[in-house]
């Protein structure tokens, strides 16, 4: 992962006619209508690195939600992007996207030959147990730090409530402050399998066998009632100092809003609470 530990997520100057980025390049918006909602990364992600964004506004209305996944298109070779990920950039070739629904999104594995069901010890090792002890989620030999993987209530009498069912994947995805991402993992020389992580959960391989001969983009498409989402940065290696202060912190208290009780600084203690 070393060649990650630097890079700073943003998405790509080309996108869909109906999105608006803000100046720093990691909050997509779509302005009007329910399509040409299609964003990519700034730079090809490595194996093992994921592109995560939380859901921030809805639009009630529309049919349909985020859908998210790999290309290998360059966004800079496109004549022009797409109306839809779903099937416009897939109909081209050389792109898997995943559409994120209310419910059913875990991919069933097929019975293998003979009938045995794959191992699926591992799946439920990387279920979320506790938001503190868990430090990373592992798909295969990758590890991911889970702390930035599971969505937040914003701070409020009932947030110690709505962080629990964050933490248990309990809320329907597709809800404001959700976190989706996409990351991909190397299987056999020049192949890959591509999996959809929701709220820290890993949902299973969405696509297998994705060859890696060429550099493959994140494919945000902010589609129907997800109207913005934003790029959640999450921190390989080693942590840094102010995220350990606050994990320790964490530790200690029952829920964000017990920081109050605390003599600690406020910028400190909203630190605390929003991140």
């Amino acid at each position: 992962m070393a060649a990650v530990l630097g890079q700073f997520m943003e998405f790509h100057s080309v996108h869909g006619t109906n999105v608006r980025l803000d100046l720093s390049r990691t909050q997509a918006t779509r302005v009007e209508s329910f399509a040409n909602g299609v964003c990519f990364s700034k730079d090809p992600l490595s194996p093992g690195e994921i592109f995560l964004v939380e859901i921030e506004e809805k639009e009630l209305g529309w049919c349909g939600h985020l859908r998210i996944g790999l290309t290998a298109h360059d966004p800079r070779t496109l004549e022009t992007v797409p109306e839809y990920s779903l099937p416009d950039l897939v109909d081209m070739g050389d792109s898997w996207v995943f559409a994120i629904t209310r419910n059913h999104n875990k991919v069933i594995e097929e019975e293998v030959e003979g009938g045995e069901q794959p191992n699926v010890g591992d799946e439920v090792e990387n279920k979320p147990k506790t938001f503190f002890t868990d430090t990373h989620l592992y798909i295969e030999n990758m590890g991911i730090p889970r702390d930035k993987l599971v969505g937040r209530s914003r701070p409020g009498r009932f947030s110690h409530i709505l962080d629990d069912l964050y933490k248990t994947n309990a809320l329907p995805p597709t809800a404001r402050r959700s976190r989706i991402g996409v990351v991909y993992v190397p299987k056999g020389q020049g192949y890959a399998d591509m999996h959809i992580i929701i709220n820290g959960e890993d949902m299973g391989a969405s696509a297998k066998r994705i060859p890696t001969n060429k550099p493959l983009y994140a494919v945000v498409d902010v589609f129907a009632a997800t109207k913005s989402v934003q790029i959640v940065q999450v921190e390989y290696g080693f942590a840094s100092l102010q995220t350990l202060c606050r994990k320790t912190i964490q530790k200690h208290i029952i829920h964000r809003m017990a920081l109050d009780w605390l003599e600690l600084p406020e910028l400190l203690k909203h630190y605390c609470k929003y991140e």
